[in-house]
């Protein structure tokens, strides 16, 4: 953690999205949670932080729950992208016109509008009473801050959204998904809660404290092996190279790391690299990696 601490003056937070700029960027901290209810920490963990696109990874699993493998895939990818996570360029060139996978932007916002329900807030409330249950406990929440400004910043995200909608993968109002999508994003959790939802998927979807299946294990299977391909951004071979755990990130700085049938990881750290991962908490994953030997190639 001392070691890795010193990167974060290397980065910067992202204050494209207002709300997210007011974090410090020297904050680290990381959580270990292990299947019999060990939990190794340091740092500052019971601040809360935004999941931002590590909702994705959670997103995606209640959808394949809810709708089904082959529902899902033909109407996103599967493929890593070298483009930004933002980026409009493959959709213009694919054919059909659908997201290369479900941890880019766009592949995001499809599978968030095949969340069922009736309105914006059943649909939430479903995926938020799931992420309760990854996390063990109902202290999450959601920053409405944080969301507002999210939904009022989110200009490239519509952008994505109607070119969806002029080739039929999004059927519904863009304002009502961007509403949807921008929630989903604000939900909020200490590094302890995500280290607990890290170690589920590190458990093929069991909670191994009350033996209890919360998602399939070939859906666990699935989300995995797109946090191995897809899970950081541009930045995900460099990090299979380096790292070689599933894991996923997001814009506020935080990183769930999924370690095969061991444990589950929690990381904040708001000072960004330019592809949107944490500085230090790569660094951090890094230095755990080699000295623990936790690559899974």
């Amino acid at each position: 953690m001392e070691e890795a601490k010193r990167y974060t003056k290397d980065g910067k937070v992202a204050d494209y999205i207002p709300e997210l700029g007011n974090a410090n960027p020297d904050d680290l901290s990381i959580a270990i949670n292990y299947p019999d209810g060990r939990c190794i920490s340091a740092g500052d963990i019971d601040k809360n932080i935004t999941l931002q696109s590590i909702s994705k990874v959670i997103t995606l699993a209640l959808v394949l729950m809810e709708r089904g493998f082959r529902y899902v895939f033909e109407r996103v990818g599967m493929e890593p992208t070298g483009d930004p996570f933002n980026s409009i360029a493959k959709l213009e060139t694919m054919a059909p016109a659908k997201p290369l996978n479900p941890m880019i932007n766009a592949g995001a916002l499809v599978v968030t509008h095949m969340l069922k329900g009736d309105s914006v807030e059943d649909r939430f409330n479903r995926l938020l009473g799931f992420i309760r249950e990854l996390a063990g406990g109902p202290s999450v929440g959601f920053s409405e801050k944080v969301a507002r400004s999210e939904f009022e910043s989110a200009h490239l995200n519509r952008a994505l959204c109607y070119f969806l909608k002029q080739h039929n993968i999004i059927t519904e109002d863009v304002e009502i998904l961007l509403d949807l999508y921008t929630k989903q994003c604000a939900v909020e959790m200490n590094c302890l809660d995500l280290a607990r939802i890290g170690m589920i998927f590190a458990m093929d979807g069991v909670d191994p404290l009350n033996g209890k299946r919360i998602m399939p294990e070939d859906v666990a299977r699935i989300c995995k092996t797109f946090m191995v391909t897809c899970g950081m951004y541009n930045a995900s071979g460099e990090f299979a190279i380096k790292i070689g755990i599933p894991a996923k990130s997001g814009v506020s700085g935080g990183i769930m790391g999924a370690v095969p049938g061991k444990f589950g990881i929690g990381i904040f750290g708001p000072a960004l690299d330019e592809k949107g991962n944490s500085v230090a908490g790569l660094k951090l994953l890094e230095l755990l990696s080699k000295n623990y030997r936790l690559s899974m190639f």
